[in-house]
């Protein structure tokens, strides 16, 4: 048995694993593109959803109703029309 040559392999393999792990990190994802994703996809998801549930309310939600006129305001538009107001 040669203590030598196992110890020379040993190195070597040691070698060859940092520097594969290296360029692994290397080719790994971008700390700023997983914030990006994190991030940005709930808001783009949230953005579709409010959008589409905009669409379906407006096609099967009936009209919102008026709120009635007061009998003061009525009179008050009368008189800036120059309509005599019955009853005066």
């Amino acid at each position: 048995m040669d203590g030598e040559g196992f110890a020379g392999k040993v190195s070597s393999f040691n070698i060859s694993i940092l520097a594969a792990s290296a360029a692994a990190e290397a080719k790994g994802l971008n700390p700023g593109l997983i914030v990006l994703l994190v991030v940005g996809g709930p808001l783009v998801v949230f953005l579709v959803a409010n959008y589409v549930m905009y669409v379906y309310a407006q096609k099967n939600l009936p009209p919102r109703k008026k709120k009635p006129v007061s009998k003061k305001k009525l009179k008050r538009e009368k008189l800036k029309q120059g309509v005599p107001v019955p009853g005066e």
